[in-house]
């Protein structure tokens, strides 16, 4: 499939699996926008494809409606392989962050997690109580939580309350790889 209709695709099943959410709790487009705090012309958008929403929206959507990010895609094989650099990608607004689901179930999910040189990202805020367990794979990263720095290296891992104020910086020439889990206490 190639990347344009792997794009709709990946729209389409965020649209459904949204609008299969909002009808499931009899909710309507202006019930599911103060939910989110996503205008409701953009989420109608999304139901019906029109649009490709960024990670800043999404991430709004899913802790709106308290689903793990993952759960907005479907996937119903017995067993998935996921290659680096195939499949779905997700960026923020600046191109500097990407992120590539590789796993989900109910509570847990992990992605790889891409960012770029000399660059800096800070998500959205998680849902309340989210874990997130950050392993780098390739490079170094600084990563702030609450305040706090801490520095790793290749295949350091930290573990930390996502739903609090974090971020990623990225101080070198060479882009840097991490696998990050989200485990939400639901």
């Amino acid at each position: 499939m190639d990347e344009i209709n792997e794009s709709k695709e990946i729209v389409l099943q965020i649209g459904v699996a949204l609008k299969k959410y909002r009808k499931e709790k009899n909710m309507n487009l202006d019930d599911l926008s103060e939910l989110t705090g996503v205008s409701k012309l953009t989420l109608g958008n999304i139901e019906r494809g029109e649009t490709n929403p960024t990670l800043g929206i999404i991430w709004k959507i899913s802790k709106g409606i308290s689903l793990p990010l993952l759960a907005l895609f479907k996937s119903e094989d017995s067993a998935s392989m996921y290659r680096a650099g195939e499949g779905l990608r997700f960026s923020n607004d600046q191109k500097n962050w990407i992120i590539e689901p590789i796993f989900k179930s109910n509570d847990i999910e992990m992605c790889r997690a891409y960012l770029q040189p000399n660059s800096s990202y800070q998500p959205e805020g998680h849902h309340v109580k989210t874990t997130e367990i950050a392993t780098v794979m390739t490079g170094s990263i600084e990563i702030q939580v609450n305040g706090e720095i801490y520095t790793l290296n290749q295949y350091d891992t930290i573990s930390f309350r996502a739903d609090c104020p974090h971020s990623y910086t990225n101080h070198t020439d060479n882009e840097t790889v991490l696998h990050i889990s989200l485990k939400y206490d639901f």
